[in-house]
């Protein structure tokens, strides 16, 4: 049996694991204002529960990208989502801060493997001039899994409790590995199912499978020799903070600023993230069509990038100076998240631009580390300045913005191979 297109089927499920691992991180952010009340527990608990998740989460980051470049992609990911669909049940079982925060620990480390996994797979899949696009219907997940979250989380919560629902979208992740197993046998080159074309297409202009297989890969230390590789660390940790911030805040800021429940933060919470789905295909599709047309993968990257961080920028200083209703500022937020998304899913494709084979799940995991410790130094910060005012936290990540962009001109100044 051979399918044609085996490639987009490979991103299709990955696309649809990070569906399902947005759907789990968010529910504890969506339930929060039940939760809280049921185990009498504040905002600064919730922030201390949060940034566990994400000093595991960032942990995870690197662990992850040396477990996939280890074991492969294929099984990388029955140990990734396996582990993450039990924690989000086990969350079922909290009753105060220690037990979520011991079950937030084994979700962060679970879900880390998501990003440098599929980071590495498109390497697998994807020939150059397609891997942002692969990446961005890869991030396109995140965007509709933090569309369909809200509504599907607030639906469940009303109907069963947040117990109950913590079981169900926990087995969700659990039943996604069937297909997985079954689809994702082998790399391209050993496939059976994939055709003659397809395998020749994917391989081409690259070194052989084989080669790549028995290419052992560089050490942390020598991957970071390179200053490109920094241009990856610092662009990380000044962007990243911008999408956790709505991730993680958004629901409390709702409820805080205009009084929202559960349910109403159900139907509200999701509009930001269609901007978000949109940018991440035009994000990808844009790049890619630049290199059809002729521009070099370093040229088509940064023009991308640096159009997205201006979307970005000037979103954000809309939010402050127009977001006066709940509607007004999802809306806004919805032109922040696409200007991130569009950025980000080439960002994330710089390590497979720079290195080949078992060291781009290495640096692509440790970005992702890199990004997440800033994250947690926002989270630790929004308790604080939220007391007086949320403003100064968009003011921040406003001047954020452009503090990526330039570290990738700076940092890497001709994106290409470097082994």
């Amino acid at each position: 049996m051979k399918i044609k297109g085996l490639r987009w089927w490979i991103i299709g499920l990955i696309c649809l694991a990070t569906i399902i691992n947005y759907i789990d991180r968010t529910a504890l952010s969506i339930m929060w204002p039940s939760i809280s009340k049921d185990l009498d527990m504040g905002k600064n608990q919730y922030a201390l529960i949060l940034n566990i998740f994400m000093i595991a989460y960032a942990i995870g980051q690197t662990v992850s990208g040396k477990i996939f470049d280890a074991i492969g992609t294929r099984l990388g990911f029955v140990f990734s989502i396996g582990v993450w669909g039990i924690a989000t049940i086990l969350h079922s079982l909290a009753r105060g801060i220690v037990s979520f925060s011991f079950f937030r620990v084994l979700l962060g480390i679970g879900e880390a493997g998501n990003w440098p996994g599929a980071v590495k797979s498109n390497a697998e899949w994807f020939p150059v001039k397609e891997r942002a696009i692969a990446q961005g219907i890869f991030n396109t997940g995140a965007a509709l899994g933090s569309v369909i979250a809200p509504p599907l989380i607030a639906l469940l919560w009303a109907a069963f409790g947040w117990e109950i629902t913590f079981v169900v979208v926990g087995a969700i992740g659990l039943i996604w590995i069937i297909p997985w197993l079954i689809i994702n046998k082998k790399v391209p080159k050993k496939h059976p199912w994939i055709t003659e074309e397809e395998k020749a297409y994917i391989l081409s202009g690259r070194q052989s499978e084989t080669e790549e297989d028995n290419k052992k890969g560089l050490s942390i230390r020598k991957i970071l020799s390179y200053k490109e590789s920094w241009s990856v660390l610092i662009s990380r940790f000044f962007i990243e903070p911008i999408w956790w911030l709505f991730v993680g805040w958004m629901p409390i800021y709702l409820a805080e600023t205009y009084g929202f429940n559960v349910k109403e933060i159900g139907f509200f919470a999701w509009v930001p993230y269609v901007g978000a789905a949109l940018g991440s295909l035009s994000g990808g599709y844009f790049a890619g069509k630049l290199m059809q047309k002729g521009a070099t993968v370093d040229a088509a990257r940064k023009r991308t990038i640096l159009i997205g961080g201006a979307i970005m920028f000037f979103g954000l200083i809309t939010t402050i100076l127009f977001a006066d209703t709940p509607l007004k500022f999802v809306l806004i937020v919805a032109a922040v998240l696409f200007g991130f998304q569009f950025v980000i899913s080439n960002i994330q494709t710089i390590p497979s631009d720079l290195f080949s084979g078992k060291s781009v799940g290495s640096l692509a995991g440790l970005g992702g580390t890199i990004g997440v410790f800033s994250v947690i130094i926002m989270n630790f910060l929004v308790p604080v300045i939220s007391k007086i005012s949320y403003i100064p936290i968009f003011i921040m990540i406003a001047v954020f913005v452009p503090l990526g962009v330039i570290s990738i001109y700076i940092l890497a100044p001709k994106i290409k191979p470097l082994d």
